[in-house]
């Protein structure tokens, strides 16, 4: 099968938000009237993003999660994509379950796949998401203000236990690890969120390289600093409610895991009930965290306010 059978076979589709779709040098795309295109890249690199063992469908869908993560962060609605994929050699039943995975969250958020390029490689998959906001309503890393309330979305920490069973470091019940290695392999894009806190989140950021790293482009863009509250972050691991895991393991999942893609976001105390709608109305939980103040830095502390000794870094990809 050649490059050209390739893509007819397993990722042309009909295009309804560009004139061409798949085939063309060019995909072309108008945003509605009033509307900015918001556009976003991400690789998935075998070895360093995901194991080779992964189910091609799963990949197929977190491919394009991560990307659909950051419009989800910026309160955009989804539109297109395009997809770069280097395949050591022609794998039809991998194919076939790969594009399966993608298209099938693809449609879940009417987003279409118009243009991309594939190539004889190591397995590389790099996918750029184009979505829509209403000019001047994205949410940003930069409006933070000292008195914000610090939010997450939905669970934390499980992706990093996966790993962590991966590695060999730590041992899970079956039914706890099936259910955190899926939170690694398909994460849920928190899309319907984002929209809905527009006009109400005075930032946000996605987390793909943990809570403390996450967290601190916030900081840094909004010139704050902030209190977390780790106990907090804790509560919201899922697997923390079904295992014996002792607490400093469950603290590093949560605030340095990364592989969440949830949102992380601020927002004044006077919306909190809002946010809490936003939260049920899009079907996602919301959870209080800590606060945005004015004193630089990031305080992390326990549930009864005491300082947590314990240290907490990111994920780097050069560190």
């Amino acid at each position: 099968m050649g490059e050209f059978d390739l893509i007819a076979r397993y990722f042309k589709r009909p295009a309804k938000r560009s004139p061409l779709g798949v085939g063309d040098d060019c995909a072309l795309l108008a945003p509605a009237p009033g509307m900015q295109l918001a556009v976003s890249s991400d690789m998935l690199v075998e070895g360093r993003h995901f194991l080779s063992t992964v189910d091609p469908a799963r990949l197929g869908h977190k491919a394009l999660a991560v990307n659909l993560s950051d419009l989800a962060a910026c309160g955009a609605k989804p539109l297109a994509f395009t997809l770069a994929l280097a395949l050591p050699g022609v794998d039809e039943p991998w194919l076939e379950g790969f594009s399966r995975g993608l298209f099938a969250l693809a449609d879940e958020h009417g987003c279409e796949l118009v243009g991309g390029d594939t190539t004889r490689g190591p397995l590389n998959i790099c996918i750029t998401v184009f979505g829509e906001v209403p000019a001047g309503a994205a949410l940003l890393r930069s409006g933070a203000r000292a008195g914000d309330d610090i939010w997450v979305s939905g669970t934390l920490g499980d992706a990093r236990l996966a790993l962590e069973v991966f590695r060999g470091t730590l041992a899970l019940p079956a039914e706890v690890f099936s259910m955190a290695r899926q939170r690694m392999e398909q994460p849920t894009p928190r899309v319907a969120l984002g929209q809905a806190l527009r006009g109400m989140a005075s930032s946000a950021v996605d987390v793909s390289d943990g809570l403390v790293g996450d967290l601190g482009h916030i900081l840094a863009s909004s010139r704050v600093g902030a209190t977390l509250d780790a106990d907090a972050a804790v509560s919201v691991v899922s697997a923390a409610a079904s295992s014996d895991l002792g607490s400093d393991v469950l603290r590093t999942c949560a605030l340095s895991g990364g592989d969440d893609y949830e949102l992380v976001f601020t927002a004044a105390p006077s919306a909190r009930a809002v946010v809490e709608q936003a939260g049920k109305a899009s079907a996602t939980r919301v959870t209080r965290i800590g606060r945005i103040e004015a004193e630089a830095g990031l305080r992390i502390v326990d549930a009864s306010g005491a300082p947590v000794a314990q240290r907490f870094g990111s994920f780097d990809h050069f560190g």
